[in-house]
């Protein structure tokens, strides 16, 4: 049987760390807590590993087996630690955020067989998965550089696991955009259509919620010189070709500079560098999150070998 170690009695130091990294620790725990219920529905033993002779502690290395930059570990290790509680050590785990190359050993852990066999999927689920976040971004962050634009994720995320997709997404050297819907405004193309307008949606919005920050999604030109007109100093560029954005940039800078613009609208990594030098200040990528190719990381026992 697993510990399904409580809240409370996870070590202190993991527990502040995760809060460091702008995550609650009690939400981190609670994650866990449901992964490994799904993996033993019920309270119940892995009928695998429970199969397994006695074999005292296990000594096994996470490693990557791809280049790539690493997102999650520590939340591995509080999945090994709610497993497995005090008689689990991980050692040797390096800060999320570090670029791997393949064979590069990124934590250690040793305790009872049993118990490592049974965590490890988990284990490796959260590691992977925010590794592969952290990987997408830092490609987008080196196909950006040395321009002046920053890329941007969104709320494209998995049910549940937008705050920690979000942190992977810092991992690797992106900007989050808003957290929920209450955070900041963006006004779409469907309350402009509910509106009457892309200009009276965002002046219906600003009225509603003084100090706000307010974003605002055009479509062409024309409406970008509409919203700039009326005050607005975030604005979305969907769909817009290179040269119209281009464009845009040059408008804005007429009117006197006072917006920030972000790119948006299904752009790939290809198209990356010719976007960010149009001059935009941001470049928002549903495709960090929303469909991530996970990192590749392995678990390898290194003694005893069952």
């Amino acid at each position: 049987m697993i510990a399904r170690t409580p809240y409370d009695d996870l070590p202190v130091a993991l527990v502040e760390e995760i809060a460091a990294a702008g995550l609650d620790p009690r939400a981190v725990h609670d994650h866990v807590a449901l992964a490994f219920e799904e993996d033993l529905p019920g309270g119940v033993d892995d009928v695998t590993s429970a199969a397994m002779p006695d074999m005292g502690a296990a000594v096994a290395d996470f490693a990557a087996r791809e280049p790539g930059v690493v997102a999650g570990l520590a939340i591995a290790e509080l999945a090994f630690a709610y497993a497995l509680g005090d008689t689990v050590e991980v050692t040797g785990r390096v800060p999320d955020g570090t670029r791997v190359q393949p064979g590069d050993v990124v934590l250690t852990v040793t305790g009872p067989v049993k118990g490592v066999l049974t965590a490890e999927r988990t284990a490796l689920n959260f590691a992977s998965h925010l590794s592969g976040v952290a990987t997408a971004t830092s490609r987008w962050v080196d196909a950006l550089a040395g321009t002046r634009a920053r890329v941007l994720d969104t709320r494209k995320t998995l049910p549940g696991w937008r705050a920690l997709q979000k942190y992977a997404v810092r991992c690797g050297g992106g900007v989050n955009h808003r957290m929920s819907l209450v955070d900041r405004a963006m006004v779409k193309d469907n309350h402009a259509v509910a509106a009457g307008g892309v200009v009276a949606a965002y002046q219906a919005v600003v009225a509603a919620n003084p100090g706000l920050r307010v974003e605002v999604e055009v479509m062409d030109l024309d409406e970008l010189r509409a919203v700039l007109a009326a005050g607005c100093t975030e604005v979305l560029l969907d769909n817009m070709s290179t040269a119209d954005m281009a464009e845009a940039v040059r408008i804005n800078a007429e009117a006197g500079g006072h917006a920030t613009l972000e790119a948006s609208g299904g752009l790939t990594l290809e198209r990356a560098r010719e976007v960010a030098e149009t001059g935009v200040d941001f470049i928002s990528v549903g495709a960090l999150t929303h469909s991530v190719i996970v990192f590749d990381l392995g678990l390898d026992f290194r003694t005893p070998q069952p």
